[in-house]
């Protein structure tokens, strides 16, 4: 009996090597681009987080940045108007506020729609969300809210001040690694195993005694608390958080991440969102024709190679190694009718 070995040791290098990289970025580049990593950083949780909601629960949401701007704005009220409260409690409300507000839209979606509908509809409650915040004075309306400081992370022997140079980068780094962590072990989990089962066959699934519609709401939550948080790091990292955040073109990025990665793969939405901010970052300087080029080369990535990136390295690897054993999984085939097999 061959024994199956565990992903973990492999996973744990990979992240280990990737915080270990981006920790040491700030020693050979400027602080813009330090500032740039940390938007990466953020775009990883939540590319990580959409890929979870939709390769593994297959739930197919337009509405993402709903539950990023609710993080966001929790982290930034709660900085501003109780800067007693720990950091890290902070960071927990925003993930809260995030699988709260998840909870509230799956409880209706989920049980009305699915599939494409499911889509539409996360996409209108989070336009709704997005509307209520530009026009609400205790969220500052169109202006959004500013000024907001850099944390202090306070322990029972004393406190760190994340405000002087790139100690906030460094937090960025080491709390999108944690949520990255659990977000894979939940992915290997007995819960993520029966989400798959759900994603491929719900009937099926709902007959070998799986709740379907209880392990969806579940995925969505937990969507919801990793998009929720990474809102909430990105609040003290640009100082301002505004309704953008929850406009429908935000709920693009996470899904183009996925995509130009690869979005069988875990590490794909990872691989996107590098990729994305080094076209968006090389274009910055083309006044009026960064987002046109920048959107032309996903559209073209994305047509040219259905699987992302990852899935085109994996083919090109198959070809120079013809004995390497094929990672797709193939479909079965529909019995024909009558039951004949």
């Amino acid at each position: 009996m061959t024994r199956t070995r565990s992903p973990a040791p492999a996973f744990l290098l990979t992240l280990a090597l990737v915080v270990g990289c981006a920790l040491a970025l700030p020693a050979f580049v400027n602080r813009g681009v330090v500032f740039m990593a940390g938007i990466v950083a953020i775009n990883v949780v939540l590319g990580l987080s959409y890929n979870f909601l939709f390769s593994t629960a297959g739930l197919l949401s337009f509405g993402q940045a709903a539950f990023s701007a609710a993080g966001a704005y929790a982290t930034a009220l709660l900085l501003l108007n109780a800067p007693g409260i720990p950091f890290l409690l902070v960071l927990l409300a925003s993930a809260l506020v995030g699988a709260v507000l998840a909870v509230l839209i799956g409880l209706i979606a989920l049980r009305r729609t699915e599939g494409v509908y499911f889509a539409i509809l996360t996409l209108a409650f989070s336009e709704l969300v997005h509307a209520v915040i530009a026009k609400t004075r205790f969220f500052g309306r169109n202006d959004g809210l500013t000024g907001i400081p850099r944390p202090t992370l306070s322990f029972g022997v004393g406190a760190i001040d994340l405000g002087p140079g790139d100690r906030y980068y460094a937090f960025v780094v080491l709390a999108a690694a944690l949520v990255t962590a659990i977000l894979w072990w939940i992915t290997q989990s007995r819960l993520g195993r029966s989400l798959r089962a759900v994603r491929l066959d719900p009937m099926r699934a709902a007959f070998l005694g799986i709740d379907v519609q209880r392990r969806r709401l579940q995925a969505f939550a937990i969507a919801g608390a990793a998009t929720g948080l990474a809102g909430g790091l990105g609040a003290p990292l640009t100082s301002l958080v505004s309704p953008d955040l929850a406009h429908w073109a935000e709920s693009t990025k996470p899904i183009l991440f996925t995509l130009l990665g690869g979005a069988g793969t875990f590490w794909g939405p990872a691989v996107g969102a590098l990729v994305y901010a080094a076209v968006e970052y090389g274009t910055r300087s083309l006044a009026g024709a960064s987002d046109l080029i920048t959107g032309g080369l996903l559209l073209a990535v994305v047509l040219a190679v259905p699987g992302g990136i990852l899935g085109l390295a994996a083919r090109l690897l198959r070809r120079r190694d013809p004995a390497r054993p094929r990672t797709a999984a193939v479909a079965p085939r529909a019995a024909p009718a009558g039951g004949a097999p």
